[in-house]
C-alpha cells in the first residue's frame, strides 16, 4: 500500500475528528453541529467554504495554483441513523437514539483529511470541490443539494463517491461499472371492502382475504412478468387489518419495497402491481388504492470514470486488492442522483470483519446499520490517499 508519509502523519488528527463526529451523531437535515465542525475545520486550513446547500450541506473549494483546468467533485455523506448504539467505548454516541452506524463519520473524516493535504499541495491545474452531503439515509440530500444549485455553483467534470464495506477485507477496494446499487422504492396498497360480523361474512366484502391474495400474486411479477435476467426484488414487509376477533374490517393494507437496477424494469413492476391490485380486489368485491413512491434511482457507474478510478485504486493498493467487477448490491444510495447529472463512479472500501473495534464494543456484528458497528480507523490514511491520488490524476489527465 503506497501511502504518502504526510498522510500517515495526519492519521491521529483525522481520527480524533472522526471520533468526535461519531460521538455526536445527527439525523438527516439536522446535521448542524456536524456541518459546523466540517466548515470550521476547512476554514482553519484556509479553504473556501460554502454552507447551506441542501439545508445542512457544506462545499469546500480548492483551486490549484497552476491556473484554470478541469474540476472534480468528491462527495462524503455526513448524517447518522435513528439507532441506539450498543457500544460503550469512549467515542460512543452521546445523542440518545442516534448513531453513526453506517460509517458516514469515517467518510467525512477521510474527505477532510484529503482536503488538508490538497490545500497544502495546490501545485495542480483546476479545482477540487469537496461535497459534504446531508441526509443520505432516506432524505435524498444529494437531490436537495442539486436543487440548491450544487453543480451550477460548483461545476464538476466528474464526481466520485466512496463507502466503507464490512465483510470486505480492510483496505481492499471494489467497483462495478454500470449498475452497482439498486433503486429504492416504497409501496402501500390499501384494500377497501365492506365490514361485517365475523360470523356473517356473506354480508360484507372481506378486505383481509383480498389483501392476502395480493401477497402471493404480486410475486408473480418477479417470476412471470419480468425477464429472468433482469434482477429485481419485491418484498412485502407490512400487513395491517382489523382491530378485534369478531369483526371483518372495512379495510386492510400491505406495504413494502421494490428494488431494481434499471428504470424500465421498475416501470414494468409498478404497472403490473397496479393492474394486479385492481383486478384481484375487484374479484373479491373490494377496491384497491396503490401508492408507489420512487425514492432513489439505481446507482449506475459510468464506464470511463470507473476505469479511471480502478487504475487509481490499483496504483494505490495493488491489483490483488481491487475487485474490478464486484457483485452489485440491492442496497441503495442517493449518490445515484449525482451520477444522473454528472459522470462519475462510486466505490467500496473494505472495512474488515470487526476485529478493529475498541474494547467496549457491542456483542453484535460490525455490519452496516447495526448497533455494534464502528468505522475502521485504519482506513483513514487509505481513503485520504485514494482521494488525493484520484484528484491529482484526474486534474493532470
Amino acid at each position: 500500500m503506497r501511502i504518502l508519509p504526510e498522510i500517515l502523519d495526519s492519521k491521529e488528527e483525522i481520527q480524533e475528528i472522526r471520533r468526535d463526529i461519531h460521538a455526536y451523531p445527527e439525523l438527516m437535515f439536522e446535521e448542524v453541529r456536524t456541518a459546523k465542525v466540517i466548515a470550521d475545520q476547512l476554514k482553519a486550513w484556509g479553504i473556501e467554504v460554502h454552507t447551506g446547500l441542501g439545508k445542512t450541506g457544506v462545499v469546500g473549494v480548492i483551486k490549484g495554483t497552476l491556473g484554470a483546468g478541469k474540476s472534480i467533485g468528491l462527495r462524503a455523506d455526513i448524517d447518522a441513523l435513528p439507532l441506539a448504539e450498543h457500544n460503550v467505548f469512549s467515542h460512543a454516541s452521546k445523542n440518545q437514539g442516534r448513531m453513526h452506524a453506517c460509517g458516514h463519520d469515517g467518510h467525512t473524516a477521510m474527505l477532510l483529511g484529503a482536503a488538508k493535504y490538497l490545500t497544502n499541495h495546490r501545485e495542480f491545474k483546476g479545482t477540487v470541490n469537496l461535497i459534504f452531503q446531508p441526509a443520505e439515509e432516506g432524505g435524498g440530500g444529494a437531490r436537495e443539494m442539486m436543487r440548491d444549485g450544487l453543480f451550477e455553483k460548483f461545476p464538476c467534470d466528474a464526481v466520485f463517491g466512496l463507502h466503507n464495506w464490512p465483510g470486505m477485507p480492510a483496505g481492499h477496494f471494489g467497483i462495478t461499472p454500470g449498475p452497482m446499487m439498486a433503486s429504492s422504492n416504497e409501496f402501500k396498497i390499501t384494500v377497501r371492502g365492506r365490514g361485517a360480523h365475523a360470523a356473517l361474512p356473506h354480508n360484507g366484502a372481506d378486505p383481509i382475504i383480498a389483501a392476502s391474495q395480493l401477497v402471493g400474486a404480486l410475486q408473480n411479477i418477479i417470476t412471470r412478468h419480468k425477464r429472468p435476467i433482469d434482477q429485481a426484488v419485491l418484498s412485502i414487509t407490512q400487513f395491517h387489518g382489523g382491530f378485534t376477533s369478531n369483526v371483518i374490517p372495512d379495510e386492510a393494507w400491505i406495504a413494502g419495497t421494490v428494488r431494481t437496477f434499471t428504470v424500465p424494469v421498475l416501470d414494468l413492476i409498478e404497472t403490473r402491481m397496479r393492474i394486479i391490485a385492481n383486478s384481484i380486489t375487484a374479484a373479491f368485491d373490494c377496491s384497491a388504492e396503490v401508492e408507489f413512491e420512487r425514492n432513489y434511482p439505481p446507482l449506475i457507474n459510468h464506464e470511463k470514470e470507473s476505469a479511471f478510478a480502478t487504475k487509481v485504486m490499483q496504483s494505490l493498493a495493488g491489483e490483488q486488492r481491487v475487485t474490478a467487477n464486484l457483485e452489485p448490491t440491492m442496497g441503495s444510495e442517493d449518490f445515484a442522483f449525482m451520477l444522473e447529472k454528472v459522470p462519475g463512479c462510486y466505490v467500496f472500501l473494505g472495512n474488515g470483519d470487526g476485529d478493529h473495534r475498541s474494547m467496549g464494543h457491542g456483542l453484535g456484528p460490525c455490519n452496516l446499520h447495526n448497533p455494534s458497528y464502528d468505522f475502521n480507523d485504519e482506513l483513514i490514511p487509505i481513503g485520504i490517499n485514494y482521494w488525493v491520488n484520484l484528484s491529482m490524476a484526474f486534474l493532470a489527465d
